[in-house]
């Protein structure tokens, strides 16, 4: 259990990817994704093991994230937000996407 507090400390937003990537360095099936979170959080670039989603699906698409964890290097790239998903059984991951036309950068609460 946590408090409520703790959970407020962590900042999700959302995002819209601008970009998807191949990451064939990747120790796992990954994409690297550049996001656009608005004009005041800008463009962050992502890891993630959502490869059950094409290219075409993902660019363009909303996303949420988290955005206010500590970098993380995974390999040549410098990953500084979290793609959220639901991971099922298989290990497949459903990313969160807001509905209807949310704001990139608006906070989730």
């Amino acid at each position: 259990m946590i408090d409520f507090d703790d959970f407020l400390k962590v900042e999700m937003r959302v995002g819209r990817v601008v970009a998807v990537e191949d990451f064939p360095e990747a120790r796992s099936p990954a994409w690297k994704l550049r996001i656009d979170f608005g004009p005041e959080l800008g463009e962050k670039r992502s890891s993630a093991r959502i490869t059950n989603y094409t290219r075409e699906q993902l660019e363009g698409s909303l996303v949420v994230a988290v955005v206010n964890f500590p970098p993380r290097q995974i390999g040549p790239v410098r990953s500084e937000v979290l793609v959220l998903g639901a991971v099922e059984e298989d290990g497949t991951v459903l990313v969160l996407r807001p509905d209807g036309a949310a704001t990139p950068g608006a906070r989730i609460a």
